[in-house]
């Protein structure tokens, strides 16, 4: 079925609140705010087309401005940068390696046992930041270990999520890239999400004590685990990543 440019749009905005969309709302009543600008979450839009750089072309012809993506690693680099420099398209957010798709995994930041590859996953990821000239990697918590009790792991996921955060602060800073952790709702997308609520990424945040490591927003994620977005909003402002 054939979906418009509007529907394309809507589905951009419902499906993914952007980070250009968090950076302007926290601007909120600030005098010259920026208009709210949209990108194209190519990783969900335009499927039709199999390639990542033909996706760039297409968000492009679109009218879109800037474009995110969740894994880009199995994709010709100089493609994807030859795509990015003819369309003039901004790379505002790729994902580091979710891990072992296939084995379950979703991320390796908060996984006992996988720090040498969540380092080795940051390096991917800035490989292609570089590449992309793209300024924020959504660093990914990880699931759960199968068949354990969330209250049984948390301390010891929270600790490690910590210590891979400072660790990836360091690096990013170096590069002048903003490090962003997202809450994934764990009561309809996926139960064994590691972080699911903006008060425990907070939390994280606080810990970590590091100024390029921000939150990323996701109404829908924080609308299905605790409602109350406006004043959720409000609180974590400050935090947002820009």
């Amino acid at each position: 079925m054939e979906i418009n440019i509007a529907t394309r749009i809507i589905y951009s905005f419902v499906l993914e609140v952007e980070v250009s969309f968090s950076a302007n709302i926290a601007n909120c009543g600030k005098p010259g705010m920026a208009p709210l600008r949209f990108c194209a979450n190519i990783s969900w839009l335009f499927t039709e087309l199999p390639d990542f750089s033909q996706r760039i072309y297409a968000a492009a012809s679109a009218g879109f401005q800037a474009v995110e993506a969740a894994w880009l690693y199995d994709c010709d680099l100089p493609e994807l940068q030859r795509a990015r420099e003819a369309t003039g398209v901004e790379v505002v957010l790729i994902n580091t390696p979710p891990g072992d798709v296939k084995g379950g995994d979703l991320g390796l930041g908060a996984v006992p046992g996988r720090e040498a590859e969540f380092r080795q996953g940051l390096d991917l990821a800035l490989k292609y930041a570089r590449a992309l000239d793209c300024k924020r990697i959504h660093l990914m918590a990880g699931r759960l270990p199968v068949g354990s009790h969330r209250m049984a792991v948390a301390k010891e996921m929270e600790a490690i999520f910590v210590q891979n955060l400072t660790y990836a602060a360091d690096i990013l800073s170096k590069e002048g890239i903003t490090g962003l952790i997202e809450p994934i709702n764990t009561r309809l997308t996926d139960p064994r999400y590691f972080l699911d609520s903006p008060h425990q990424a907070a939390a994280i945040l606080e810990k970590v004590g590091k100024p390029n490591i921000r939150l990323q927003m996701d109404v829908f994620h924080w609308q299905i685990m605790d409602g109350n977005l406006t004043q959720n909003m409000h609180k974590y402002f400050p935090i947002i990543g820009e």
